[in-house]
Parts: C-alpha cells; sequence; structure tokens
C-alpha cells in the first residue's frame, strides 16, 4: 500500500510495509463547491450579521481588503475577483481600493509571486496591491491598549479606510486556535511591537494557546478587543478541502462570520482517535506552507495529541527556501547552544520576544514528548544543523527503525500535515464500532 504525503507542489510517496498496522488520519470527505464565483457572490448577498455588501460599500469613499500572504492556499484568485468588482459595482472608486497583504513579520511578496497569490491580473491591474511592512513606524496607527496590556498599532491604511474587508482561510492553528478573520488583522497588518507582545512567551505558554481553541486562547482574545478598537470590520471567509477545492465560504461581521466558519471547519479538521502510536508520520502540507523550515515546525505540533511519550514524530517537508529568516536562524542557533530547558528560560521575563524565536519556541512541544526526525531535499548542509532535529535520508527508513526501536508496529500518518488536527479520544472507538 502506497501513501501519498504532501510535499512541495506534487507529493512523496510512501509504501507501507504490510506488517506495520497502519492507521491514516484525513478529514472526513468534505463537499466542494462545483460553481466557486456564484458561491462568493451568493455570500456577499447574504451576509452573517450584517448588511449586504453592496449596502455596506454604498457611500463609501475608500476600501482596504486584507488578504493573507503567500505561506497560504487562500483561493484569492476566486475571491478578489468578486469582491473588487462588487466594490466598484457599489460606487467605491477603483483607486481608492487597497489590497494590502498582511505579511505579520514574514517578507513581502513580489514579482511573480505577487502575480501567483494574487491569483488574478485584472486586480493586479485595476486596483493597488501593496505589501504591509511591520517594521515601518510611519505606517502604523496607535489605536488602543488590550487588558493584557499590548500596545496596538496598526496599518494606518487599514485603519483609515472607510470599509475595512478582511478575506482569508480558516484552518486550525497552533497558537491561535483557527487562521483567518481577526487574525489576519492582527498580527497581519499590526506593527512590530504589537507582534512581538502577541507571540511573548507569555501568550505563548498559556495552556489555551493551542491548535483548535479559542476559549481563554490569550492571542484570540487580544485579536477580539482589537477588532472593537477600530470598529469592527467586515470578513470573506473560506474553507478549502485536501484537494484545495473551496469548500465553504461566506462574508459578514467579521467575529460572527469567523465563528460560522470554524464551526464548519471543526466538522472536517479535529479528527477523534481512540490511541496514542509509537510513531506518527506528517507532512508540512506541501506548498506553499512547506517552503521553509519555519512553516514547518506547525506540522510538529499539530499531531502531538497522539504521539506516545518516547515516540518518534516523524515529519517530511521540502523546504525549498530554506531555515526562513536570519532572526529565526539565530533563534535556532541559541536554542543548540542553550539547549531547550534554558532557552526557554531565556525566554520568560520578555514582553517583547526576538522576531520570530516564537517559531522555535513553539518548536520545544514535540521534543519535549519524543524523538523528531526531518525528510527534506531543500535543506543545505549547514541549514540542517541548525534544525536542532534529526535529519533522515528516508522516510520508509526511518519507520521501520521506529517501528523496531519501540518493538510495536503501529504507524498513524497525517498526509495533510498541520491542516488536520488529531485529537486523542479513547471513547472514539467504541463509537466506531458501535456505528
Amino acid at each position: 500500500m502506497q501513501v501519498e504525503l504532501r510535499y512541495g507542489k506534487g507529493g512523496l510517496d510512501i509504501t507501507l510495509d504490510p506488517a506495520w498496522r497502519a492507521r491514516l488520519v484525513r478529514k472526513p470527505s468534505m463537499p466542494a463547491i462545483t460553481d466557486p464565483p456564484s458561491a462568493v457572490r451568493r455570500a456577499l448577498a447574504h451576509p452573517v450579521a450584517a448588511p449586504a455588501l453592496v449596502e455596506a460599500a454604498a457611500g463609501a469613499r475608500s476600501a482596504c481588503i486584507l488578504i493573507c500572504d503567500i505561506t497560504r492556499p487562500v483561493p484569492n484568485g476566486t475571491v478578489l475577483p468578486v469582491l473588487v468588482r462588487a466594490l466598484i459595482g457599489a460606487g467605491v472608486p477603483a483607486e481608492a481600493i487597497t489590497v494590502l497583504i498582511a505579511t505579520g513579520l514574514h517578507r513581502p511578496n513580489e514579482g511573480a509571486e505577487l502575480r501567483e497569490l494574487v491569483g488574478d491580473d485584472w486586480v493586479l491591474e485595476t486596483v493597488r496591491v501593496e505589501n504591509h511592512d511591520a517594521r515601518d513606524d510611519a505606517a502604523h496607527v496607535h489605536v488602543g491598549t488590550t487588558t493584557r496590556g499590548n500596545v496596538v498599532r496598526l496599518d494606518r491604511r487599514f485603519v483609515d479606510a472607510e470599509l475595512k474587508i478582511v478575506t482569508g482561510l480558516v484552518e486550525p492553528h497552533f497558537m491561535a486556535g483557527y487562521s483567518g478573520g481577526r487574525k489576519v488583522i492582527a498580527p497581519g497588518v499590526a506593527h512590530r511591537d504589537t507582534i512581538t507582545t502577541f507571540h511573548s512567551a507569555r501568550y505563548m505558554e498559556d495552556a489555551n494557546a493551542v491548535n483548535c481553541v479559542l476559549d481563554r486562547n490569550p492571542l484570540h482574545g487580544d485579536q477580539l478587543e482589537i477588532v472593537a478598537m477600530i470598529g469592527g470590520a467586515v470578513a470573506v471567509n473560506t474553507v478549502i478541502d485536501e484537494g484545495r477545492r473551496l469548500s465553504f465560504v461566506n462574508y459578514g461581521e467579521i467575529v460572527n462570520s469567523h465563528l460560522d466558519a470554524v464551526a464548519f471547519a471543526r466538522r472536517f479538521t479535529e479528527v477523534p482517535v481512540a490511541e496514542r502510536f509509537p510513531t506518527v508520520v506528517t507532512s508540512a502540507a506541501g506548498f506553499p506552507l512547506d517552503k521553509t523550515y519555519y512553516q514547518t515546525i506547525k506540522s510538529m505540533v499539530a499531531p502531538l495529541d497522539i504521539l506516545e511519550p518516547g515516540g518518534t514524530l516523524i515529519v517530511a517537508s521540502q523546504m525549498s527556501e530554506g531555515m526562513g529568516s536570519a532572526e529565526f536562524c539565530d533563534a535556532q542557533r541559541r536554542l543548540i547552544r542553550l539547549g531547550p530547558e534554558r532557552f526557554l528560560d531565556s525566554l520568560i521575563a520578555k514582553r517583547h520576544a526576538d522576531i520570530d524565536e516564537w517559531q522555535t519556541e513553539m518548536q520545544l512541544k514535540p521534543m519535549r514528548i519524543g524523538k523528531v526526525q526531518l525528510y527534506s531535499t531543500g535543506l543545505s548542509g549547514s541549514d540542517s544543523a541548525l534544525t536542532g532535529v534529526e535529519m533522515i535520508d528516508s522516510v520508509e527508513q526511518a519507520i521501520r527503525d521506529s517501528v523496531a526501536r519501540a518493538g510495536d508496529s503501529r504507524v498513524a500518518l497525517v498526509p495533510e500535515g498541520p491542516y488536520v488536527v488529531p485529537q486523542y479520544r479513547p471513547e472514539a472507538e467504541s463509537r466506531r464500532s458501535a456505528a
């Protein structure tokens, strides 16, 4: 039997030994929308807890549309043409519409990558498409301070727009519970100091700052406060299936519409599993998420609930762009030099995290539970040394070795990586048997 793991723009085929007791952990079958542009138009006309877009845009002299950066496979090529045409049709001047890429502290998306991200040449030619720059002090405006003390500064292009629109993909997120909606605003178009507060250890080490949890999640709580500070916004929320086809789209008031999208996504992305496994194999979800090691760490966190303590987690990620930012590489060097415990101790007292060190902090989670092994064809030898995990030449051989070490042939495989969150639920087997 063969299983294809998401890997780069293609896949990585793994041949399973019949002696292994393999369990595939995948989403249940999701509905696929047959006419996505029409579905977007219907969503704009039938909003959640808000006026229809044509009413919201009537009389608006400017609009700012936030989109995620290249690390998220959002169907922008479907959503943006419909959205921009609707705004122009409602009377918003094309020259007063800005599509703002919510990069957070990631690098800008330019050239051919920008065209790929936007997905529609007409949009690029008709309205302004610009990158957010979290390091540009003058580009941000102070909007308030959260109850946790985070001083919030946001990109003034978004704050000053009469109509504020957020677009995004709703999927599990290993810090904020679920992506999309309010998260595209902050950290998406927030100032560096706001982002580094969000990602400080006092947020990251909170027990509720994890995949699929919104209740009492400190990031989510701050994000909701920030939405209120700017007087609200509207959102287009999308959910995609394993084949990257549009499965759900809605539009409306940002908080309520996002919660509706989360409710839909939960039915598929949170997968109950009745046992824990000594060997877990996963991917970094393929392109575009597996372009860097920085993003790959998400895949190390998502399946931890079904990894037995002391077990082996095997991750396949192409990493065509290598490690990630220079700041992230510096954090990885500190992890290797200090070791996990001293590295974490160095973070606890900080009010502002160093840029990108939070991803290194998240790598500590799988390292606390078991052995982490990494397969990649995109890292150089020097970069491989910075991962802090064991590099492997073959996923199949790594599985064989893990099975032998554990003396246990049970293997769980999560082909789609962090887009699926396995959850240990011992009662799941009895429910399945009863069915």
